[in-house]
């Protein structure tokens, strides 16, 4: 129905997702302006930045085309709405997923894209259909990884009843995050990104395997592969979260 919606008018749903191309593409603007000063950040130069970012955005952008509006749920629990959606035959999390469905974030997507085929034949990497294959994972991965974030910070809003913007830190915060090498960042840092919050696995790991890079913590080659692991479990437990949050749902009591 909001597809629908949105390309009624077709001309205000292209210019909305150039408009939102354009927003996104103020981040790149933002490290091509650091690479005409410098020649490398952190060891890295630009194609092998622009490979970071290209991997982190389009993660992002996929989570947050599909599952974004979740972090809406703080505000449908604060005014009761929530209570119709759980009268109909349908997930609640799905209905809050789809609810308001904004097709233009697609333009993350695309900007994202666009960065990293530009990146992709330029980088010190030889393609083999390993390394392929690795990407696409890391792509695929990084994105349910993002997703599960999405769903662990909307659940806790039925405890917390508006914490969109905690949610925000680590979901659109740890995009931005990603989009650097882990070489600039302090090693407690990279840490927490590793295994607290697994941020890494969405793309520092898999990126520093197809570049051939040392792994700032010294792990084990083998944990760059986890990524596909990692989505996994970090999944199951937004889910099993995610329900413990709907039976804890009490309403407004107005």
């Amino acid at each position: 129905m909001w597809v629908r919606a949105a390309l009624t008018y077709r001309m205000s749903f292209a210019i909305s997702t150039l408009a939102n191309v354009a927003v996104t593409f103020l981040d790149f603007v933002t490290v091509l302006l650091m690479f005409s000063h410098i020649e490398t950040l952190g060891g890295f130069g630009l194609a092998e930045v622009a490979l970071l970012y290209g991997t982190a955005s389009m993660a992002l952008g996929l989570a947050d085309l599909l599952l974004g509006n979740v972090e809406r749920v703080g505000g449908r629990i604060r005014d009761g709405s929530l209570d119709v959606l759980l009268v109909r035959p349908v997930s609640v999390f799905v209905q809050v997923a789809a609810d308001r469905f904004a097709l233009r974030r697609v333009g993350r997507v695309l900007q994202a894209g666009a960065v990293l085929g530009w990146a992709l034949p330029r980088v010190d990497v030889v393609w083999t259909p390993g390394n392929v294959l690795l990407l696409v994972v890391t792509l695929v991965s990084g994105a349910v990884i993002f997703g599960a974030i999405f769903t662990l910070g909307s659940a806790f809003q039925f405890w917390a009843q508006d914490a969109a913007q905690v949610q925000n830190a680590f979901t659109y915060g740890g995009g931005a995050l990603l989009q650097y090498p882990p070489t600039i960042f302090a090693r407690e840092l990279v840490r927490g990104a590793t295994f607290v919050v697994p941020l890494a696995f969405v793309n520092w790991l898999p990126a520093l395997r197809l570049l051939g890079r040392e792994d700032p913590l010294g792990l084990p080659g083998w944990v760059d592969f986890l990524s596909p692991l990692v989505a996994a479990v970090l999944s199951g437990l937004a889910a099993l979260v995610w329900r413990s949050a709907v039976r804890s749902y009490r309403s407004t009591g107005s």
